[in-house]
């Protein structure tokens, strides 16, 4: 049997811009995707902490160090500039898979720009 968990996500991001007429999906700073380990074009869950919105798209690169985290298409819609997004990736594990497993968290500060990687466990150990 396999489990659908929480693999990685960046957390507490802010929206850079919002594009209706792009085709669709979320753009993300590729420094930022790539110390998440999500890929270009994986299924992301979003949620717009600022107005409660949940969606599910997925994430496309943009400029390395740009800092932009960009709604695009349909999803532009549920968010302003500026409002608080996390972004989240699952992944299916096995049983053997979860004894030794934690999800990534990526730390950023409001401009989007890497503040640290850390694993879910150390930071609820702090708590």
């Amino acid at each position: 049997m396999q489990r659908t968990l929480l693999l990685a996500k960046i957390h507490n991001c802010t929206l850079s811009a919002a594009n209706i007429n792009y085709v669709g999906s979320i753009s993300v700073d590729q420094v930022l995707l790539d110390k998440a380990g999500i890929l270009p074009y994986e299924q992301v869950q979003v949620v717009n902490v600022t107005n409660g919105e949940r969606f599910i798209t997925y994430a496309i690169p943009a400029a390395a160090d740009s800092g932009a985290i960009e709604l695009n298409g349909a999803a532009a819609r549920l968010g302003m500039i500026g409002d608080r997004l996390i972004i989240m990736s699952y992944g299916q594990f096995t049983s053997e898979e979860l004894k030794t497993y934690s999800p990534t968290v990526v730390i950023v500060d409001d401009r989007n720009r890497l503040l640290e990687v850390r694993r879910y466990d150390d930071l609820l150990s702090q708590t």
